[in-house]
């Protein structure tokens, strides 16, 4: 048989020619008749309590976040935060690239901001970085976890005045970085007037309803989320 007889029928075998005209359809032939592998599906490691507090957690000692708010306790531990609140939901905020040089030549490492909120009045923030993304989340969703804080519910618009909670009971402010906000009470039915990323976290927050007005660099979501995270907070230390 001669070369181009050969070539018009798909090549020598295993080097790319058609299935079924010349060589196997595994080096150039139809991937799709491959069988997919199943993904695995992530396994929640089981939690073993280290610090004194997640033993008492643990046992069922304590049942309620505001036990430990009323000792003085400090968390150390996000499994005693997903233990008292499961309902919190986790939300990836803002990713980013770090890029360092060092002697060696350029670093690269990713950065990750998560919110974890059950939307009725508890609240964490997080940032984590590593060399991979999915490690940094994981870092994220942890210290998110820890710092979690409560928020204080209510009704503070003097065009509302009904006793539901949501939104906040009255005006706060607060400051991370260069980034201020100001965070007043709205009526029922107002909504969120806010950016799409600071109404992502006063939804998770629980607040429903609400007036807000920033300044400063607001795109730099590590400040802006410092900031509302301490005017939430200070709505359950002033309240």
């Amino acid at each position: 048989m001669s070369q181009t007889t050969q070539q018009n029928r798909g090549g020598p075998p295993g080097r790319g020619g058609p299935p079924g005209r010349g060589g196997p359809p595994g080096r150039g032939g139809r991937q799709g008749d491959r069988p997919r592998r199943p993904r695995k599906e992530h396994v929640e490691p089981e939690w073993i309590p280290k610090t004194i507090l997640g033993k008492k957690v643990s046992s069922g000692e304590i049942t309620a976040m505001e036990e430990i708010y009323e000792k003085g306790f400090r968390i150390q531990e996000a499994g005693i935060i997903k233990k008292l609140l499961p309902d919190l939901k986790t939300e990836v905020i803002d990713v980013g690239l770090i890029q360092k040089m060092t002697p060696n030549g350029q670093s690269t490492r990713f950065k990750a901001l998560v919110a974890a909120g059950n939307e009725n009045g508890w609240l964490g923030i997080g940032l984590g970085k590593s060399k991979q993304m999915r490690i940094a989340i994981e870092k994220a969703n942890n210290a998110a976890f820890l710092n979690v804080s409560p928020v204080k519910l209510g009704c503070g618009s003097w065009e509302c005045r009904c006793d539901q909670k949501h939104s906040v009971p009255y005006k706060v402010r607060g400051k991370g970085g260069s980034v201020s906000i100001e965070l007043l009470p709205g009526p029922r039915g107002l909504g969120i007037v806010a950016g799409g990323k600071i109404r992502n976290l006063l939804r998770l927050a629980g607040i429903k309803d609400a007036w807000t007005f920033t300044k400063g660099s607001t795109g730099t979501m590590n400040s802006t989320s410092k900031a509302l995270l301490e005017c939430l907070r200070q709505t359950f230390s002033q309240g």
